[in-house]
């Protein structure tokens, strides 16, 4: 197969479409719909049944490289049905192993042109971006661009995949990239930076808030909210805006 083979891309999306619309679960679609403040197209499939549809894929198309992954998941994401994207990345998971830089910059587009939700954000910075960083196959200012991404969902995905990586990499060096991201406009960035700051600090706690307290009077609030969390009332107290 081609990796422009788009007959067979076709071929792949609408067999998981017809496997998984046709065990469609409306319960399920309430249920989850509360936990997605932009809207939930999804058919309310369990995880099991996207699993299986993926090994289907992986078993009946041994050809298929990590880059028609890449170019299979534009295809999914662009679908957009909940599962189609989870389908997209459970798959490039599966082969890691075999990613290149190559397929990083193809994770940005993912980001850019198809993730829409925190959900697929948050699952490829926590299993799939992270290990491009562990295997030093890219560097923190490998996502300068990702910083500076018109797409929200991107400039979130930058400081949550650094939190695998708090433990290891210089925190002065960390901060240095979260900082333009402390007047970002969007809350996803603002929650995702936050996040990032509050793992950080659980390392380097005196780094963080030293960076909080020269951020307080410009950084959004719910960063510094989701950065002090685990400060008690008193010490919060500090970040406050000077008045």
């Amino acid at each position: 197969m081609h990796i422009k083979d788009a007959r067979t891309y076709r071929e792949i999306v609408q067999r998981a479409e017809d496997y998984l619309s046709q065990r469609a679960n409306p319960q399920n679609v309430i249920k989850y719909s509360r936990y997605f403040k932009d809207g939930y197209n999804a058919w309310g499939n369990d995880l099991t049944e996207t699993c299986e549809v993926m090994k289907q894929i992986l078993n009946d198309y041994p050809q298929l490289t990590t880059e028609h992954l890449i170019e299979l998941g534009n295809i999914l994401f662009q679908h957009g049905k909940y599962e189609m994207g989870s389908l997209a990345i459970m798959l490039l998971e599966k082969r890691l192993n075999e990613c290149n830089r190559g397929i990083f910059d193809g994770l940005k587009l993912w980001f850019d042109h198809g993730v829409s939700n925190w959900a697929h954000a948050d699952y490829l910075c926590s299993k799939v971006t992270p290990w491009f960083l562990i295997q030093n196959i890219v560097g923190i200012d490998d996502f300068n661009s990702w910083r500076d991404s018109t797409s929200r969902w991107t400039r979130r995905a930058a400081p949550v995949s650094f939190i695998k990586i708090t433990k290891t990499e210089d925190p002065q060096k960390l901060l240095g990239f979260v900082a333009p991201l402390m007047t970002d406009p969007e809350r996803v960035v603002h929650q995702g930076t936050g996040w990032f700051l509050r793992e950080l600090w659980k390392v380097h706690s005196e780094l963080v808030e030293a960076f909080l307290y020269e951020h307080r009077n410009t950084a959004a609030r719910l960063i510094i909210q989701y950065a002090t969390e685990k400060l008690s009332k008193e010490q919060r107290h500090r970040f406050r805006k000077d008045k």
